[in-house]
């Protein structure tokens, strides 16, 4: 029988996993407390590239977790390793504010304007969306640039239901051009990799956390890692019947997840 005994690293989703927009589910804090308890660590993982960690530390902070920049691991840290590894002589940023500094910052040659010596399209999840970002890019695909993306889910969650998240732009753009993406984040083991080989835990201690099947479940089966899948954000049982993807556990949420550790 499968047994949470022994995990000590635990690769933590956010939205829909430990909060809702700016509530924090019950149990969040008590499980966070109990990591630390038994000299194991979590780190957060996330798909969500409309924000920088700084403003993850901000966001977590109102809602009482203190947190360091050492405790993320977004799916823009992996986009910048995947980039820097290619060279790219010119990059079209296609995402927030945030996301276009953050690549910046990284020492990565980005543009946010049509010129013609970008060799590629990166693109995140862009909650400052304009028709003018479309068009550049449906220019820029249909002229044979390289195509990156940040991440695949199709939606992100809201406290009144769900907005279209990257993968949702891209199928839009796929329709446009017939060009898809190489998706770098979640379910890609990259950022579980880079987990584990930042804090030293072996991947039998190791368990990622999350509400998605597609993204969060199959970084776990990716990464040959352990899998926990709660029900409290996007994903349902019903997905999980249809799916290939399959969790190792199941949880109603975060504060089951933490029952059965303290029973164990």
């Amino acid at each position: 029988m499968s047994t949470l005994k022994n995990k000590k690293l635990f690769l933590l989703d956010m939205d829909g996993t430990i909060y809702l927009d700016d509530d924090l589910f019950d149990g969040t804090m008590d499980f966070l407390e109990y990591v630390k308890g038994i000299g194991g660590r979590y780190i957060f993982l996330t798909n969500n590239s409309s924000k920088s960690v700084d403003k993850y530390i901000e966001k977590l902070g109102k809602l009482g977790i203190a947190t360091t920049e050492d405790d993320f691991l977004t799916s823009t840290n992996a986009t910048v390793l995947y980039l820097e590894k290619k060279q790219y002589h010119k990059i079209y940023a296609f995402g927030t504010t945030s996301f276009k500094e953050q690549l910046k910052d990284a020492g990565l040659p980005i543009t946010d304007k049509l010129e013609d010596d970008i060799d590629c399209l990166c693109m995140g999840f862009d909650t400052e969306l304009t028709f003018q970002k479309l068009e550049d890019a449906c220019i820029l695909l249909n002229k044979g640039v390289d195509y990156i993306a940040t991440n695949p889910d199709w939606v992100c969650p809201t406290w009144y239901g769900y907005v279209p998240d990257c993968g949702s732009v891209s199928q839009m753009l796929f329709n446009a051009t017939k060009r898809k993406p190489i998706f770098i984040g979640k379910p890609e083991p990259t950022m579980a990799l880079l987990a584990m080989e930042k804090t030293g835990f072996k991947p039998e201690e190791t368990a990622v956390m999350g509400d998605r099947l597609y993204t969060d479940i199959a970084c776990g089966v990716n990464a040959g890692i352990s899998s926990i899948f709660v029900l409290s954000g996007e994903g349902t049982m019903e997905d999980m019947a249809a799916s290939d993807v399959k969790p190792e556990f199941i949880y109603d949420n975060i504060r089951q997840v933490l029952n059965d550790l303290k029973q164990e």
